[in-house]
């Protein structure tokens, strides 16, 4: 069992920059893929990125440059900063583990998910 929260969102203007915290217990880190996923009003939960177990990050083309994943595993803790963001960041963002080392962008692969947490960029 793994339990995930995340903190950390909020309103932002464009160009501006916000840290996304999850914070995990259950099981450390060290051992499972952390995900970053996002879902707008309306849209399918989208992949964002991942973490491997040895800090090794992918990200989507969408957030490619602008987005970095960075896990703390003695505080059991990932890190989603977000620089230059636009509009179209705009959704609710979560983390999620997937303990079974297989890497996926697909959502339905990972195992545990946190409650999510707002992120709303202004124009």
């Amino acid at each position: 069992q793994v339990q995930l929260v995340e903190s950390g969102g909020g309103l932002v203007q464009a160009g501006g920059s916000l840290t996304l915290f999850c914070a995990a217990s259950g099981r450390t880190l060290s051992s499972v893929i952390m995900g970053w996923f996002r879902q707008a009003p309306g849209k399918e939960r989208e992949f964002v990125g991942y973490s491997m177990r040895r800090g090794t990050t992918i990200y989507s083309d969408s957030v490619k440059g602008r987005f970095t994943i960075s896990r703390d595993n003695d505080k059991n803790t990932v890190y989603l900063q977000m620089n230059s963001l636009k509009p179209e960041d705009t959704a609710v963002y979560y983390c999620a583990a997937e303990t079974s080392a297989t890497v996926s962008r697909r959502p339905e692969a990972y195992d545990y998910w946190g409650q999510g947490t707002q992120v709303t960029v202004s124009s």
